[in-house]
């Protein structure tokens, strides 16, 4: 559990919607996951993209460490259980014949290794033709330092809706000293460090405390608003701590 409040001197930045958009669409941020292993060689291209996605205010860029890769000679110290089983449940409804890493998941609706900036530009394209209004929730953080999560009330038609809290720590440099990356200095980004789901929403207002969030210098945190067991998602957004002045 990671706990402790901010310190003092700290702004907050959130998202807000920057990519140009079809007429009609609806505004994001939008949802990109990287599921990743620093066991695996071809995985640094994907880091450093997401890097660059991490950056856009229109985007809630999630690295996801998974554990399966740790026999193979290094043991990923952010790997765990929880999130190899984020990206199964994923291939199980994307119908994916196997996972594999590097993998973003874009918006709970498509995937693609993300070597390669156009598959990702392509189906962030799409799920902004798809979507015609967003459950974007409100993230703020309070003086003494928990963090509240607000969403108004959303048409789900029936269908509920799973709100899901990830802390992540914004950057970190590991020197591997064995496996497939052997002698190189990795960088990964935005790395969940919790998840949780808050609830099963049923579309009315609702909002959630989250007293030990340990919203810090150097760590975020993102909610992502999807259909029920993994399904499309269909609001997000980020809170990301900022050392002022």
């Amino acid at each position: 559990m990671i706990g402790g409040a901010a310190a003092a001197g700290v702004a907050m930045t959130t998202a807000r919607t920057a990519m140009a958009k079809p007429p009609g669409a609806a505004e994001g941020p939008w949802a990109v996951e990287l599921f990743t292993s620093q066991g695996c060689s071809s995985c640094p291209p994907a880091d450093a993209y997401l890097g660059v996605l991490a950056k856009r205010p229109d985007i809630v860029a999630l690295s996801f460490h998974v554990d399966y890769w740790d026999y193979i000679g290094w043991k990923d110290a952010f790997a765990t259980r929880a999130t190899t089983d984020r990206q199964r449940s994923y291939g199980r409804v994307l119908k994916q014949r196997y996972v594999y890493t590097p993998e973003m998941v874009v918006e709970g609706i498509g995937h693609d290794t993300g070597r390669e900036r156009a598959g990702i530009e392509r189906l962030l394209a799409e799920a902004q033709r798809r979507s015609t209004g967003r459950a974007t929730p409100e993230l703020s953080r309070t003086q003494g330092g928990a963090l509240t999560v607000k969403l108004a009330a959303f048409p789900l038609e029936g269908n509920p809706a799973d709100v899901t809290l990830a802390i992540y720590d914004r950057r970190h440099s590991t020197p591997v000293a064995s496996g497939e990356n052997q002698g190189r200095m990795l960088e990964n980004f935005n790395i969940v460090r919790r998840l949780e789901v808050l609830s099963r929403w049923d579309g009315a207002v609702a909002n959630w405390t989250v007293d030990d969030a340990g919203l810090q210098p150097g760590r975020g945190a993102a909610v992502i608003v999807q259909r029920a067991d993994h399904g499309p998602v269909i609001g997000c957004n980020k809170l990301e701590p900022m050392v002022s002045g």
